[in-house]
């Protein structure tokens, strides 16, 4: 500890470290919610279980976002984690890559028509369409874990009517990305009712959420209806999540998760309605 240049080098990573917690607390706040919330929801999101529902309702006993801001928080946080998740899934799974690659376009499509429209909704039909969908949400994850929705199969592939149900599917729950809704348990429902293995649903769905997400998240940013400090967070505790839980995800037994997922997701549907009930709606203007 006799060189100069060491000594240098301690305090010039003493200095870079005081400017990043500087800069990080004027950005995000004194408080590590957003990238510990990001941390939580992206290991679980890996797991398959879904981040937006689980990140929702985290966000709503503080009020850390505003209701009308959720979506594209979901949206634009969330995007760099779900793509980890895809390279990861898509590498490790079988599955055929015309049927991956068909199933990803429609969700993208549905994402890209249906982001052009919610982004721009006040906050009451912002609360009611969210709550209506993670209602949806909740109802086909509880069908999904008392197995009265999940046919299942083996094929790796899907052709003809299936296909073309599946894109129409897949384009649904794009569009439905953009109200705040996860796409992971209803496209795993998708695919079990489609005869395919249980295991492509994975690079199906992650894939197609890491292409349309930032897709979507696009028309969010320009309408500037996210919160940054809420989406940075997001992603930054998101990130480093992704590589554990996928280390984990084969000896993890996620029954109970799920099970404590559904509830929440239920609960946050029904606040979310209660509070668009509360919230009175904003006057028509009279015709000219």
């Amino acid at each position: 500890m006799n060189d100069p240049k060491l000594w240098l080098l301690v305090v010039m990573g003493g200095l870079g470290v005081w400017f990043v917690s500087y800069w990080w607390r004027r950005l995000v706040g004194e408080w590590p919610w957003h990238p510990a919330i990001g941390a939580l929801t992206n290991f679980f999101d890996t797991l398959g279980i879904g981040s937006f529902a689980t990140t929702t309702s985290l966000y709503k006993p503080k009020a850390l976002v505003a209701d009308e801001k959720i979506p594209g928080t979901l949206n634009v946080g969330h995007t760099l984690p779900t793509l980890v998740q895809a390279f990861i899934y898509i590498v490790a799974v079988a599955v055929d890559p015309i049927t991956l690659v068909l199933m990803i376009a429609a969700a993208v499509l549905g994402s890209w028509l249906g982001a052009g429209v919610v982004s721009r909704w006040p906050r009451r039909q912002i609360q009611i369409g969210m709550g209506l969908a993670l209602l949806a949400a909740g109802t086909l994850m509880f069908m999904s874990a008392m197995r009265w929705a999940s046919a299942g199969g083996d094929a790796l592939a899907l052709s003809g009517v299936k296909l073309a149900l599946g894109l129409a599917g897949n384009f649904a729950l794009g569009a439905l990305m953009t109200l705040g809704i996860g796409m992971y348990a209803p496209c795993m429902i998708l695919i079990g009712l489609l005869g395919m293995n249980a295991a492509t649903a994975f690079p199906i769905m992650m894939g197609s959420c890491a292409f349309l997400m930032p897709v979507g998240s696009l028309r969010f940013i320009r309408e500037n209806a996210y919160s940054v400090p809420n989406a940075l967070g997001l992603a930054i505790g998101g990130l480093p999540a992704v590589f554990v839980a996928a280390l984990l995800v084969v000896s993890m037994n996620l029954n109970t998760v799920r099970w404590l997922v559904i509830g929440v997701v239920l609960y946050t549907a029904i606040t979310m309605l209660v509070a668009a009930g509360r919230e009175k709606p904003e006057p028509v203007p009279p015709r000219a």
